[in-house]
Parts: C-alpha cells; structure tokens; sequence
C-alpha cells in the first residue's frame, strides 16, 4: 500500500515573497505552505501527501471548508494541490504531537503512519459503466500499472542519473488490461479481471480494436496496457470525441518482465495500436526533482488546447531495483512527475 502518512524531516524552509505569515517547506520532493515559524529545519513531523484521505478527527478539522467529501466508505478530507499567494502547495505537515496517545511508533524518518492515522487513498468514484461485473482479481501472473511520483524517490533519481531514458505524455483516464494466456483470453481494469457483458466499457473497447484476435495471432502469452480517454472517462479533461486506448505497456507473461522500450514500439506496430504520445527517446534522467517536474509541464499532444496531466520517464531497457521493489510499487524502474498546473486546474 501507498505511504500517505509519515514521519519526515523538514530539509529546507523558505519565506514566501509578498507574506507575512506563509512560508514553504519542504519534505521529500514536495513544497508545502506552512504558517510562518511553526516548524523549522530539520523537524520531524507528521507529513500527509497528495490524494490522501484523511479520516473525522478534531486535528483535521480545519480543513473542513476547502477539503470536505463526502464518500460511499464514509466522510473525510481530501488533500490535493492547491495554489497559496502564488505558490503551489502539495501535502500536510503536522506535528507529531498528533499522534494519538498509547500508539506505538517509532520517532525516525520514514516511519509509516498510514494505516495507524486512517488514512486510506482518495479514488474519484467510477461510472457504472466502468465498473464492470467483475471476474476475479487482477490476475498474478502479470504486474498493474503502477508508477510512482517522484517526489519520493530522490533516492533512486540519484542512482539513475545519466541513464538513457524515453518520456511519454501521461494520460489522465482509466487503465485497460488485456492478455493472451495459454489461449484465454482476457480484460481487467486497474485492480480486477472483468466478465466479457455487452455494456461494460472496458471489454467494448478490446472489442472495438480486435484484440483478442491481435492477441491470438502472436502466438505467445503476452499483456498489453493502455489508457482509456476520451467521452465519459474521468471527464474526458482532454476534451476529445469519442474514446480510444493509448497504450504504455507491453508484458511477457512467461518471462514475467516488461518488454523494452524497442521491443514495445515494434509490438504495437505491428498489432497496429496506438501508443501514448512518445515525447522523447533520447533523455538522460536528471538528479533533480524540480526539474523534472518542470519538465512535465507542457500542452497536451493529443489536444495542444489542454494542459497535459504530466509525463512517465522509463529507462530504454527495463530494469529492477531491489530498493524500489522494498518501497515502491513492483520494482519496475519507472518514474512519473504530475504538472501542478493541471492538478490545479482538474484536481477538485
């Protein structure tokens, strides 16, 4: 599970031109608006990141007026980016003097908070078209889409400096799955396997592009993911006609591994699918966290009227880090930076 809730250390803390009373911390990769002299260099604090959701409780309440949903699973607030006299502010620092009494942690940095705070990840509710009747969970043999932001993982940045990496545009809509396996064939949104049923979007979208067929005539196991956008997906944020898959990922079953960056771009060639836009094959990755989030700043390609959600950074050849394995999602070594730009703007 995601760390949304943590004890972390304040590296830096800056005034804010033009206020008296703000100034802007940082934890980890991310900038946060904190009140003037409440916290200094080098604290430890409770940090809360992005999308998290956090549960009724008198500390929070203070977020009641900008951050108050109300869900199917119970009511709570929402953390997401928001803009404080120009500056962009992403997360909650809290004092540890929240922590509940009688809770049994440990005061060091890093030290996970999640599950003991309640605090669960903020998921925008899904259409029903989209749900789905589902088959079984998303199947073992084969990884989710999962990319982690890399205001986490300055440490991986800095061992993969200077490796030669492509960038794509990251599309905001909902992740398709398919897959050929021993001659079943099948279709999973992010999390679950679904039964093929007429109105279900996800399998009229594999239908709409053959992939079954595709699938079968490559005579191996094999996955492929993409993204569903357009009309009636997540609000359609890049404001197209109709829908389509754009695809990111290509998997070998049998050797349980991603193919590389070559070995994607012929694949879907010749199954004749599109992919996400290809922004650069030529990048070497930068040790530098607002850089690259600078970097993910930019027009759609897909509608240059819209402001893209951010870019996925992937080394040419896939690889495995043991330390993002620990911490991060699969181990897949793979980076995505959000632009704040369109958080701000689609984020409510």
């Amino acid at each position: 599970m995601r760390t949304l809730a943590s004890i972390q250390l304040i590296k830096e803390i800056k005034d804010i031109p033009n206020s008296d009373n703000l100034q802007v911390a940082t934890v980890l990769g991310w900038h946060c608006v904190i009140q003037k002299d409440t916290h200094k260099k080098n604290d430890l604090i409770c940090f809360f990141e992005i999308d998290s959701f956090l549960p009724i409780r008198p500390e929070f309440e203070f977020l009641r007026a900008r951050c108050y949903k109300k869900m199917d699973h119970g009511d709570g607030f929402r953390l997401r980016t928001i803009r404080l006299r120009k500056q962009v502010s992403q997360g909650l620092i809290m004092p540890l003097s929240i922590i509940p009494d009688g809770l049994a942690y440990t005061e060091v940095e890093g030290y996970d908070l999640t599950e003991a705070l309640g605090v669960i990840k903020y998921e925008r509710p899904i259409p029903a078209t989209m749900k789905g009747t589902v088959k079984g969970g998303f199947p073992s043999f084969m990884l989710k889409s999962d990319e982690t932001r890399i205001q986490v993982l300055q440490n991986a940045l800095t061992r993969y400096a200077g490796t030669k990496c492509y960038y794509t545009e990251k599309l905001d809509g909902t992740s398709f799955t398919a897959y050929i396996r021993d001659e079943e064939f099948g279709v999973c949104n992010r999390n679950l396997e679904l039964k093929d049923t007429e109105e279900n979007l996800y399998w009229t979208m594999a239908r709409e592009l053959k992939i079954e067929e595709k699938l079968r005539a490559l005579n191996k196991n094999v996955m492929v993911q993409g993204e569903i956008v357009g009309t009636g997906v997540q609000k359609n944020p890049l404001k197209i006609p109709g829908r389509k898959v754009c695809f990111f990922n290509a998997f070998d079953i049998d050797a349980y591994k991603y193919f590389n960056y070559t070995e994607f771009i012929d694949l879907m060639g010749e199954l004749d699918l599109e992919t996400v836009p290809m922004l650069s094959n030529d990048f070497k990755l930068i040790d530098d966290i607002d850089e690259l989030v600078e970097l993910s700043k930019g027009a759609s390609v897909i509608n240059p009227d819209v402001k893209r959600e951010g870019i996925v950074i992937r080394p040419l050849k896939e690889g495995v880090d043991l330390e993002l394995a620990r911490g991060f999602s699969n181990g897949r070594v793979s980076f995505k930076a959000i632009n704040p730009e369109y958080l701000l703007e689609s984020d409510a």
